[in-house]
């Protein structure tokens, strides 16, 4: 012990710039942290307890403790010591994790008012530019302007316009996959972001190595490990973000720089292209299109505003639609892989509506209870999305005996309240089973919809445009396709795991798989749909 702090000393003696930032940094926290002591007692006037939760440090609090690797997994065992509710703090800032879909329900949906608002992010917001982005904006006028916007183009009501566009861009998918199955993952990508690069912008994107695919998987990896609140320390002390790059300790700044110059890419050059084909006369109709359109006069004084919104409502749904519903099609392929009995199950009952003549349409869907219990299940089995964006409490407020400090950060785990064994038995496995009820859809069994969009006001309302990218991939890939675990050498089965990323966004580990035709005819019928 005294030789680390002999070296400790030796450290500091020899840069005093550590010296005045680690002084800062312990003034800063104990100011914090005693004030706010003394501003809760007076909130708090009933003295009511802050919920459950493991006893932290003075000034750090749990730092130490938060799970850093998939920790929806970690705060789900938390529930078996402190229950479904936890409270804890890091570095002062107070955080709660809802494990159940009550309590989601009571705060989220039922005081939604005052659940609705987002913690200050300044890493993601202020210094990698994800303003566009509604899921990141303050609750407030602006974010309802955005929200507005969107929704109006992607609700129930409405979505079903852009199903000619996911049945072509699925039938190209299905004809990649008979070329080089083996970039299965790479294909899968394509696919989604060909669908809203068409719908979007009106952009046909390339066939390999197009940076339109490119920037949104690069600014969707910085959201990934940026996103779950204090992943970097800028977040619960704004005051670090005016530090500059070339200062010891200050990588983050580095890498926002790179992800500020990736999100400028995704949110400014298609829409900018849109934008000249539509003067040019030669745009392709387009959710920026008719956003383009409406905007008013640039004499107007609130062009500047609406344009804003409209590039935003455009970029939203491209890094949305690129990325996201790719992890849960890619988790499809992987339990495929793991669950032959249920592939074969949802193949006979495609066989059975479809035939082997054609390719599933969206009008088959009611008619096929399995396949929509395979959808069902694909999104439970592993969230995109585990822990949500976290949601903040705008005001103080009393909740089952319990103080709720404002400016606590909220997070419902989807994980737990998916993975909920009282639930959904063996939660670990991939049964389409538990969503039916004497051969049809069970209206009783737990929708995954409830936890995997989010929840209350920020609930995702791209989710319906999702629901029927992903039935169509489904139903169309096992219509034609087997898909098998690899085989090594000796020519044995490799045995593949059930194995996914940590991050705000979830994927499954890279793996391998192979996908071959059902038959003859079912290559003929591939090849025929794209020609």
């Amino acid at each position: 012990m005294s030789g680390l702090l002999s070296k400790a000393s030796a450290i500091f003696i020899t840069y005093p710039v550590y010296t005045f930032v680690l002084g800062t940094l312990v003034y800063a926290l104990v100011v914090k942290i005693l004030l706010g002591k003394s501003r809760y007692l007076k909130r708090n006037p009933r003295n009511l307890p802050l919920p459950p939760g493991p006893k932290g440090y003075p000034i750090i609090g749990n730092l130490f403790d938060v799970p850093k690797d998939k920790p929806w997994v970690g705060y789900s065992e938390w529930t078996k010591t402190y229950g479904d509710m936890i409270y804890f703090e890091v570095l002062g800032q107070p955080f709660i994790v809802l494990n159940s879909l009550q309590r989601t329900i009571d705060l989220f949906d039922k005081r939604s008012s005052n659940y609705s608002d987002r913690m200050r992010m300044p890493m993601v917001l202020e210094l990698m530019d994800w303003d566009y982005n509604m899921a990141m904006l303050p609750y407030g006028q602006w974010w309802r302007r955005h929200r507005r916007a969107f929704t109006e183009h992607f609700h129930h009501n409405i979505v079903w316009k852009y199903q000619p566009t996911q049945l072509r861009e699925t039938r190209a998918f299905l004809h990649r996959l008979l070329t080089t199955p083996e970039n299965f993952m790479h294909h899968i990508r394509h696919t989604f972001a060909a669908t809203i690069m068409s719908v979007a912008y009106g952009i046909t994107i390339k066939d390999t190595e197009d940076p339109y695919i490119s920037n949104a998987e690069e600014a969707l990896m910085g959201l990934a490990e940026a996103g779950i609140p204090g992943s970097f320390l800028v977040d619960l002390m704004p005051w670090l973000k005016y530090i500059p790059a070339w200062f010891p300790g200050a990588g983050f700044q580095r890498k926002a720089a790179h992800w500020r110059k990736v999100n400028a890419d995704v949110a400014q050059k298609p829409f900018k292209f849109a934008e000249e084909e539509l003067q040019k006369g030669t745009a392709v109709p387009s959710l920026s299109s008719t956003l383009i359109e409406r905007l008013p006069d640039k004499s107007d004084p609130y062009y500047a505003e609406e344009r804003k919104i409209a590039q935003d409502t455009a970029a939203v749904a491209y890094v949305g639609g690129a990325d996201t519903t790719v992890s849960t099609v890619q988790s499809f392929f992987l339990a495929m892989a793991l669950y032959p009995d249920v592939q074969k199950r949802a193949q006979a009952e495609l066989d059975a509506v479809v035939g082997r003549g054609r390719l599933p349409e969206f009008s088959d869907r009611d008619a096929m209870p399995y396949v929509n219990a395979l959808v069902k299940e694909s999104v439970r089995w592993n969230q995109v999305i585990p822990l949500a964006v976290g949601h903040m409490a705008t005001e103080d407020d009393e909740y089952d005996g319990y103080f709720i400090p404002r400016g606590t950060v909220v997070m419902g785990n989807g994980w737990a309240i998916l993975h909920d064994p009282e639930v959904f038995e063996d939660p670990m496995e991939f049964r389409p089973e538990r969503y039916l009820k004497d051969g049809q859809l069970d209206p009783d069994a737990r929708n995954p919809d409830c936890a995997a969009f989010g929840y209350g006001r920020r609930k995702c309302p791209g989710r319906h445009m999702s629901d029927n990218a992903l039935y169509s991939i489904v139903a169309s890939v096992l219509s034609v396709y087997d898909i098998t675990p690899p085989r090594d050498e000796s020519g044995k089965m490799v045995q593949l795991k059930a194995e996914f990323t940590s991050g705000l966004l979830s994927y499954p580990a890279p793996f391998e798989c192979v996908i071959k035709p059902r038959s003859p005819e079912a290559e003929a019928l591939i090849r025929d749909c794209v020609e």
